[in-house]
Parts: structure tokens; sequence; C-alpha cells
């Protein structure tokens, strides 16, 4: 029997950075919050994206009122195309958040219709036993939110993705005030952004930044490039009024920037210079020193805008010497060796190459611990939960909440899959549900295992040896071969040795296999298999993955 209080359980989001999903349940209805994918990890071998493992929600399909976004970022919004294909449900969020939804929608078959609940800041909407009032806030994105959410037992503050700034490029502030309000009416619980929780002080303004921008732009000889990520619409706007300043044309280089600033002067969001923007075909016709372009791969993606300029393999863009080329925006953990790899081919051609390492021209969007330190202040939560962010960044979450004199016994430090309970007076953990992580690998959607990415890295570290043999179905005598391909396991000039060496050890392995057996094909390919993994590993120590084929005759 389901006890009689509000049950918040995080299927993502809680021990890695994205992933990001959050349930509400009451009773018989339950919203979601955010729908996020992560990028693969190194050992996650061929995987395109991660989402997490909606099977709750399968399971309580029937109660499904809602999914309401936060923002438009990958880590809140990229897993709704796998959840929508299975599950009805409508979903709410900003102008902006909602357009960048049916963009993806587009590349996704089998979805069908969604119906969308468009909302905007200070709104208040009813679902089901939940209240939500919308809550501006700033972030590296347009249209960011947090939620103010009053169930039955009381109200549940979400912050999503903010940061405080007093002086951000769109003018979107934190609406602070708001926050207060509901802390002065009183918060139950409190679930806030961990991301910067390890870093002191405030993060810097985006007018600081625009101003370290500006002198880039102002001193650099010939062309300025500038790779960030599309969705950073404020930052673009702001580049864009910087160029015009200094006389430069502008040119959009890469798919999603394209996508993203038409979508965002559609909605008002941002605009073009007149004649400013020019297509980066016609950019020849411009001397270099007056041109500014704008493109994709801030993180060293082997497809994108930038990574092809850098190997000159893009077909609009080469880079030239004396060119400056900035990347505004963070190192992602993961993606420091393709970032620097990248950077490196760049400064080969002869760009100067800024980056965060080197200058201040990128700010995050996550706020920093006094930030933190303010939010837990207006809001005066009985509880306190951390969100978004590893465990170590949960865990500095929690002590700074210690600091602001939340005592420890109404601090809840959870992980994905923890259900936490809700309830005038009572705060805790008193179950699990089942969560995970499904791989996505081209078109398929949770069929790679952890089997599978084990083979992988075998493969990818040790190679591969396929003995090929003949054998009369009758005798089992071999008729030919042995014959044997590798992959990724010799030198060529070792290979012959070293191949023939490992016939002559199937051979032998195959004289003592009794008669009855060597007329069953998998007795023989065990055999095969058992003797060549003790040949590699005593020869060479390397386990190579060994896939004997045998052919009957």
């Amino acid at each position: 029997m389901q006890l009689d209080g509000l049950r918040v359980i995080p299927l993502g989001g809680l021990g890695e950075i994205g992933l990001n999903m959050m349930v509400l349940e009451y009773g018989d209805d339950l919203i979601v919050i955010d729908a996020g994918l992560m990028f693969p990890e190194d050992y996650m071998l061929g995987i395109d994206m991660v989402i997490p493992d909606f099977t709750y929600l399968r399971q309580k399909r029937d109660m499904l009122r809602a999914i309401i976004l936060t923002h438009g970022h990958e880590d809140h919004i990229g897993a709704l195309p796998f959840i929508l294909k299975e599950l009805k449900v409508p979903v709410y969020g900003t102008p902006f958040t909602l357009a960048l939804v049916r963009e993806k929608l587009q590349e996704h078959e089998g979805v069908g219709k969604v119906i969308f609940k468009t909302v905007k800041p200070r709104d208040k909407v009813e679902i089901g036993s939940f209240q939500v009032e919308f809550i501006r806030t700033c972030h590296s994105i347009v249209d960011g939110l947090g939620l103010a959410i009053t169930t039955p037992v009381g109200i549940l503050v979400h912050t999503g993705d903010f940061k405080i700034d007093q002086a951000p490029a769109g003018g979107e502030l934190t609406d602070l005030r708001k926050f207060a309000e509901y802390g002065e009416r009183g918060v139950l619980a409190l679930l806030s952004d961990s991301t910067n929780a390890e870093r002191e002080g405030y993060t810097l303004s985006e007018r600081e930044i625009g101003q370290r921008l500006e002198e880039i732009i102002r001193v650099s000889p010939r062309r300025v490039i500038v790779a960030l990520f599309a969705s950073n619409i404020q930052r673009i706007q702001q580049l864009m009024n910087t160029a015009i300043k200094y006389g430069r044309k502008m040119a959009l280089v890469g798919r999603n920037i394209v996508n993203n600033t038409r979508i965002a002067r559609e909605l008002g969001y941002m605009h073009f210079p007149p004649g400013g923007v020019i297509d980066v075909k016609t950019m020849d016709k411009y001397p270099p020193e007056k041109l500014l372009l704008f493109s994709t791969g801030s993180q060293g993606e082997p497809l994108s805008a930038l990574s092809l300029m850098a190997t000159d393999n893009h077909k609009d863009v080469q880079i030239q010497k004396g060119d400056t080329v900035v990347l505004s925006s963070r190192f992602i953990p993961g993606n420091e060796k393709a970032i620097t790899h990248m950077i490196n081919h760049l400064c080969r051609r002869g760009a100067e190459v800024i980056y965060e390492k080197i200058s201040a021209i990128h700010v995050s969007g996550h706020g920093y611990r006094e930030e933190l330190r303010m939010m837990l202040n207006v809001t005066q939560p009985e509880y306190f939960i951390p969100i978004h962010g590893e465990y170590r960044h949960l865990v500095q979450h929690i002590q700074l909440a210690k600091e602001v004199g939340i005592p420890e016994n109404k601090l809840i430090l959870a992980e994905d899959g923890d259900v936490i309970f809700l309830r005038n007076g009572t705060g805790k953990i008193i179950d699990r549900v089942e969560v995970g992580k499904i791989f996505v690998d081209g078109k398929g959607v949770g069929d790679v295992e952890d089997v599978v990415l084990r083979d992988r890295k075998q493969l990818s570290e040790d190679g591969m040896v396929i003995p090929v043999m003949v054998i009369n179905e009758r005798t089992g005598e071999v008729v030919s071969g042995p014959d044997i391909i590798s992959r990724g396991v010799l030198f060529e000039e070792k290979m012959g040795e070293v191949l023939e060496q490992a016939k002559v050890v199937i051979k032998e392995s195959l004289e003592g296999v009794p008669i009855e057996s060597k007329t069953d094909d998998l007795a023989v390919e065990n055999e095969v298999r058992r003797a060549l993994k003790r040949f590699f590993r005593k020869e060479m120590n390397r386990r190579p993955v060994i896939i004997p084929v045998i052919i009957e005759m």
C-alpha cells in the first residue's frame, strides 16, 4: 500500500553529469521533470548517446500526466524522442525549448503527434494533484526555468540549471524575488543544481566575458572564428553586435548554429543586424580583417565544422595563417583529448587559438557556491536535496547546506533510483526503483549491453583471430585448412610466423579430440578456441577475440 505522501524519484542526473530526469508522484498522479541524455564515456565504444532507463515510467504509464522541461539543453531534452515513441503525454516548456524539441523530433520516426503546452515565466498550471509555477532563471541558453510545485503535502522548489548573473547577455535575470516569495510561504523541499558546488565565489558576469571577446575581435588582424555551443543564443547575439561595431561581416558555419539561430529569430529571441550576416560561400568577397565566423565544434567533435577546418577537410572554410580561433566554451570532461588534438591542428595551420585555460572567454551557466548559498537562503527549505551532478558535487552541496544552517537530519543525499518520501514532518529515502542507462547505437536502442561493450573493448585492445577449416561431416577429418585471418593482433612482418605456429596448435589440439566429438561443430569450435586462447596468452600475453568458422562437407 502506497503511503500518503509525495514520492520524489530521480531516474537520472544524481551521480552523473547529464541524464537529468526526475519523477514526482502523489496518489494516482505522476509528473516528470526533464528527460535528458548523456554523451558516451570513453569505455562506451561505438555508442552514440546514453539515455535514462525509463522502465519505471512504462510501469506507471496510466499515472503519467506530463513531462515538464526546464530548458532546451540536450542533457534535459535529449531522451524525449525515445520516451515519446512509447508514452503519449503532454510536454510543457517555454517557446524556445519546445521549438528545439520539435526540431529534434523531425529526426526521429515513429513518435507520432505530441501535445505541446507552451508556458512562460510566472505562468501557473494545474496538473493532477500538482500546481506548477514557472520561474525565470538565468542560464547559458534562453528561456530557462525553475519550478515551484505546490503539492498536497507542501511546496517543492526545483531550480533547474541556474546562475545569478547581475548583467546577463540576454537580460534574463534569475527571478530571485519569486523564489524568495515561496521561501516566505514555506518550502518543504529544495532541489538545487549542484554542477559547480565545488567552485568558490560567484560566476563571472556575461558582461565581463563580452568585454574580453570584444577586445579579441578589435585587435585581431584577420578573420575571427568563434566556436561555441549552438544553443548559446545570448552570446551569439552579443558577438553579432560587437562584429557590427567593428565593421565585420558574419557567417554561420555548422547545421546546429544555422538551425538554432533561425529558430531564435523566428521566436524573437535574437535579430540579425541588417546586412551583417552573409552566406559562408560568399565570404571570399570580403577582406579577412572584416570577417567573423560562428562555428560548431568547440568540443572537438570529429565531424563538426571546426574539426573539419582544423584538418583541411571543410568544404567552405580553410584555416589561414593569422586567423584567430576562439573556443568560447568550457572543456566538457571526457572531451579534453579531442579538443587539444584539434587545437594542435589549428596551430599547425597558423591560427592563434584562444581558449578558457589561457583567457577568460567563457563563463559557466551554473552557479558557484555563493550563488548556491543565496538560493538556499532565499528559499529557506525545510528539506534540501542536491541534484544535477556527480556524487562529489552532491556531497559538496550538502556541506554548503550545513553551513547555512539546515539541520543534518533535513539533508537528503540521494542517488538515481532512490525513492524520497516527503510529508509534513517527514523526509527520508524509503525504497529504490529500477534505474540504469540505455545505450543508443545507431538505430539500436537498448540492444547494446555491458557484454557488448566488453567485447568491443577487447577487440580494440587485443584484436580478432578467425580460424577457418573445412571438415568431413561423417569422419570429422580436416579436409582443408586451418586458415587463419587476424585483425589488430600482429604486425605484418611477424604475422606469417606466428600464424603458422597457431595452425600447428590447432592441428595438435584436434588430434586429441575423440572421434565422436570431431563431427560435432560446437565441440570442435570450443576446442579450437581453447587452444588458441592458451597459445596467444602464452606467446604474446594477448587475449584476442577468437571466432572459429567450421564448414562441413
